[in-house]
């Protein structure tokens, strides 16, 4: 059955003909391009990738939102394209699939199979089994032998009802109980993935477990293979050794040379080289064919070439990224959609035939299902979990896919039996992410904090609780002591540009140093006979105790559809010792004396901001601080054109006049956002990454902060040496009561200062008692705001509708946060005094609150430029229980200096809106209080 040899030496046979051109009009001429022609396949196979394609990616954009695997959505796009559905439509196999274009599709579909298993044997990693093999080999073990126990009884009346005479009963056997007792490690991996078990007890196990299934697995199949082709006993195992041998020679011998050229071309160092990868590439097919023409499939010698290579470095994940795409978005779906072409389930039209439809696909769930639980529940696992794992293990998906179609071409099984086996793993794919997402709820995982035989567990929600409860308990007493400095904060990476903006803010939140008479007590306080004497040169007053700060940096990567990004996910231990951010991130605390904890989070898109907020809670911290970087400026502008140029203010100020920043773009808060049209390289980074921090905002039950860099690369380098000016425009709310505890936290360090403005709209409290109409605007933009999440495709954060009570339980909590600090007596309080000495407050009434606050940043901005220092604005983000309605005037600032999206302006506020519309190029807070901020 050497298949992919014959096909490759047919097509050489064509290929040295001389190619006719007798006709070159095509379309225009009146030809049929999907009329076949042997001697020139190119038209019509472009047709039928092209079909293939958009039925598979339409098929996935509904089954994602199901968080079904895409290989559902391939198997069934080619069920559909074969004679199950469009097959049935008159004139269409004949003009997209006829028979005689099938070769050159089949070709090009093995090719990619070889491929693919070269990506499977990639995944594969050995060391994943070593550390887990007192669990992991006997839940594989258990997963082998019950199903292929229960394949082969079954193989009995399946044979006898539907199987020719001509086929002997070993050979079906055999590859019954192969198509029983395999687990798709591919799929297997992608579900642990995007569930978030990978770095559960169960995910762990089930990892090490499909491993070696799926080694086994294969083995098996290129036994059967081997007993199919073979034509006698002997010959049956003259090929088995052949086929060991060739497998010893590439573990021991290629595998020893291709890890020399890996360290010898640096490989291993800075990715695959261009000739380590025309090395792979040459030995990937020369296995695969050495293989196939010893009567074993080519699938196997591509798979066992993706095992040998080497794992150092990150080498195979840059190997499986160079390659995935073409595989997965060409080669699979043209695989399936041939299989899906041998498959009508139309042949399985009676009782009978049902009836053993039912009876494979329930034997093959009970026999995974109940070999694993039972031997999960033996090693020590819960009920519960054993069934996690149980379900786990019986996911199918293409490789039993593959199984079933060697079977096909090697004439062992039917058409009819083929079918029904098809729909056996259809269905069991299918049920696998419910049936754990039922089983194994996240209440009830238990993470694992070392890998290995001995599984050391913390249970998900306890820190997470204890954090919360000391976080609440913190905040209803900070309005009484000191307890309101926050020292445990998670720190969110995702780009390099975002490193030196957090670097900068990392080092503001740092506790300030103790004086220089204190260090020097404390250092000569070892000295001998000296102590007493410099005793009595320290300061009278007793040092103010000062609370460590330790950070969480949450290193985020989205977890794509790219196999690669499936293997960083069990990969995690490596990447967390490699990742360069991390690494810049933590040897920046070590400098400056922080405890930094690195975590990396590999999850989909739509689950980023939730991951970030059980990461807070679970690890008790008290202020979340997420990037929000402007998109990158080509350095080639004109110095009027420049990011950093400031805007004229005061009596030189024209009306209406627009910064050369916003006349550089249209619309100014593109800039910035880039919200409401692409920008240079046509992308809306800033418009999704709206998502990703509003779906946090809505989620997280901690602080957070927002803070929008606008330091970025090209634009105003950072001052030297300059000091900090912390501009605070207090309207009222718990955001900006946030923003305001904050402010003080930083003013404890000598290099920062800080002026807050408390701002209030005086011509409204006049006509208060008068007019009904600023009580139904606030209403009518409440109502607004809670029902943005209806209007949206965007995640939001969704507040209760706030009464008359709350709304004064607000304002009163807004007159104790104000008096503690402006209040005579916090002059003289040790805890206060030292931050408050550095801060000026002030109260303002004016008609138009938002242009004071612009008009006053962008003054301070300029004064900060002068004096060499940086201006950093702290705002509340004010989406529940703002004292103040800015929509009108937000929208007269907006008409002046130009548009901007609802989407970005909902995810930062107004008051930060109205900042990056006026063109000042200070670095922004945003501040949301987390929900306990209402018991004030």
């Amino acid at each position: 059955m050497p298949e992919f040899s014959r096909a490759v030496l047919d097509i050489a046979r064509h290929a040295l003909h001389k190619r006719e051109a007798t006709e070159q009009g095509g379309l225009l001429s009146g030809q049929d391009p999907t009329q076949v022609n042997t001697a020139d396949p190119l038209r019509l196979w472009i047709v039928q990738v092209g079909v293939i394609i958009l039925t598979t990616q339409l098929l996935a954009l509904g089954l994602r939102k199901m968080r079904q695997p895409k290989v559902i959505a391939e198997v069934i796009g080619g069920i559909l394209l074969g004679p199950t559905a469009f097959g049935r439509v008159p004139g269409f196999t004949e003009h997209i699939f006829p028979t005689d274009s099938r070769p050159f599709l089949s070709l090009v579909a093995n090719i990619g199979l070889c491929l693919f298993l070269f990506l499977v044997g990639l995944e594969i990693d050995a060391a994943v089994i070593k550390r887990n093999a007192r669990l992991s080999v006997t839940v594989a073990m258990a997963g082998m032998c019950l199903p292929f126990g229960f394949g082969a009884a079954l193989a009995v009346p399946l044979y006898n009802e539907f199987i020719d005479s001509s086929v002997k009963f070993t050979n079906f056997m055999l590859f019954t109980g192969v198509a029983y007792s395999i687990t798709a490690f591919p799929v297997l991996c992608r579900i642990l993935t995007e569930l978030k078990l990978l770095d559960t007890t169960v995910g762990i196990v089930v990892l090490s477990a499909g491993v070696g299934n799926d080694i086994i697995g294969w083995t098996l199949l290129a036994l059967s293979v081997a007993l199919v082709n073979a034509g006698s006993g002997l010959m049956a195992l003259w090929i088995l050794l052949v086929c060991v041998g060739w497998t010893l020679f590439l573990l021991f011998v290629v595998k020893r040379a291709l890890y020399w050229l890996a360290r010898r071309t640096g490989s291993t160092r800075d990715g695959p080289t261009m000739f380590f990868m025309t090395v792979t590439m040459l030995l990937l097919f020369g296995s695969a064919f050495f293989t196939d023409i010893i009567g074993v499939h080519a699938i196997f010698g591509a798979f066992l070439a993706g095992i040998i290579v080497p794992r150092e470095g990150g080498l195979a994940i840059a190997l499986t990224e160079k390659l995935e795409d073409m595989v997965s978005i060409i080669f699979l779906p043209l695989y399936f959609t041939l299989s899906g072409l041998s498959t009508d389930l139309g042949l399985l039209n009676n009782g009978i035939t049902w009836g053993y439809t039912v009876a494979i696909c329930t034997l093959a769930y009970v026999g995974k299902f109940g070999g694993c639980t039972l031997a999960s529940r033996y090693a020590g696992f819960s009920w519960r979990e054993a069934s996690t794992i149980g379900s786990l293990m019986s996911c199918k998906g293409l490789v039993e896919l593959i199984v079933l179609n060697v079977g096909l071409s090697a004439g062992i099984l039917s058409p009819r039996v083929f079918s029904m086996f098809v729909l056996e793993a259809l269905l069991l794919t299918f049920m696998t992410t419910p049936a754990v997402s039922f089983l194994y709820p996240p209440q009830y995982r238990t993470r694992a904090t070392a890998t290995g035989a001995s599984y050391a567990t913390t249970t998900d929600g306890v820190k997470g609780a204890e954090g919360a409860a000391q976080r609440s308990e913190g905040f209803e007493q900070g309005r009484d002591d000191d307890t309101t400095r926050r020292s445990r904060f998670t720190v969110v990476l995702d780009k390099i540009e975002h490193l030196p903006g957090m670097m900068a803010l990392t080092q503001l939140i740092l506790p300030p140093p103790p004086p220089y008479a204190e260090r020097l007590g404390a250092l000569s306080s070892t000295l001998e006979g000296s102590s007493n004497l410099l005793t009595e040169k320290r300061s009278p007053s007793p040092p103010t105790p000062v609370q460590a700060v330790s950070i969480d940096a949450l290193r985020l990567i989205e977890l794509s559809d790219r196999t690669s990004a499936v293997m960083k996910g069990s990969n995690t231990e490596h990447l967390l010792a490699t990742d360069p951010l991390l690494d810049i991130f933590t040897t920046f605390g070590a400098l400056h004396g922080v405890s930094v904890g690195n975590e990396l989070a590999i999850v989909p898109f739509d689950d980023l901001g939730v991951s970030v907020a059980d990461h807070a809670q679970r690890n008790g911290s008290q202020l979340v601080l997420v990037p929000w970087l402007p998109p990158h400026y080509s350095l080639d502008e004109t110095p009027a054109q420049a990011p950093g140029a400031v805007a004229p203010t005061g009596d030189n100020a024209t009306p209406g006049a627009v910064t050369p920043r916003a006349g550089y773009m249209h619309n100014p808060f593109e800039a910035l956002f880039r919200a409401t049209a692409p920008g240079h390289d046509n992308t809306d980074v800033s418009l999704v990454h709206s998502q990703f921090v509003r779906s946090l905002f809505g989620s997280s039950k901690t602080d957070v902060a927002l803070f929008v860099d606008r330091h970025m690369p090209g634009g105003q380098k950072l001052m030297q040496g300059g000091a900090y000016r912390l501009f605070v425009p207090f309207f009222g709310g718990p955001d900006d009561r946030l923003a305001l505890e904050f402010a003080v936290q930083l003013c404890a360090n000598p290099g920062i200062s800080a002026t807050v403005v408390r701002v209030a709209k005086r011509e409204l409290e006049l006509a208060h008692s008068g007019s009904m109409d600023k009580p139904q605007l606030t209403t009518d933009e409440r109502a607004a705001e809670l029902t943005a999440h209806q209007n949206t495709m965007f995640p939001d954060t969704v507040y209760a509708h706030a009464t008359t009570q709350t709304r004064l339980q607000s304002e009163t909590a807004d007159n104790i946060a104000w008096s503690r600090y402006t209040r005579a007596e916090a002059r003289t309080d040790p805890a206060l005094a030292p931050a408050l000495s550095r801060m000026e407050f002030s109260d303002v009434g004016t008609p138009a609150p938002l242009r004071h606050v612009i008009k006053q940043a962008l003054d301070m901005s300029e004064s900060a430029a002068g004096a060499r220092g940086r201006l950093l604005i702290l705002a509340g983000r004010s989406r529940r229980l703002a004292v103040e309605n800015h929509h009108a005037e937000l929208k007269s600032v907006m008409e002046e200096h130009g548009g901007i999206a609802n989407e970005v302006k909902r995810t930062v506020g107004d008051v930060a809106t109205a900042l990056v519309v006026s063109g000042c190029q200070a670095s922004v807070m945003v501040f949301q209080a987390s929900m306990s901020a209402d018991r004030e």
